[in-house]
């Protein structure tokens, strides 16, 4: 499954909603992702599952890339 997550770059810092990032990830569960973000100073705002036509409009933008973290 594919995965979009919301993040902040720095957990120091009060989330704006201007400076959020996002990136995409596959995992198998919502926990999976947090468990291969853990090592990261990511700030995750959510974590939401990406299938479907939403996957398929995703795919068009040209910053789609989904990273295969182990």
């Amino acid at each position: 499954m594919i995965f979009k997550v919301y993040y902040q770059e720095k957990t120091t810092e009060v989330p704006v909603r201007e400076n959020t990032q996002t990136l995409y990830l596959e995992a198998n569960s919502e926990r999976d992702v947090r468990t291969k973000l853990s090592d990261r100073p990511f700030n995750i705002e959510r974590i939401h599952m990406v299938e479907g036509q939403y996957l398929e409009y995703e795919r068009q933008k040209e910053y789609f890339e989904v990273l295969e973290i182990e």
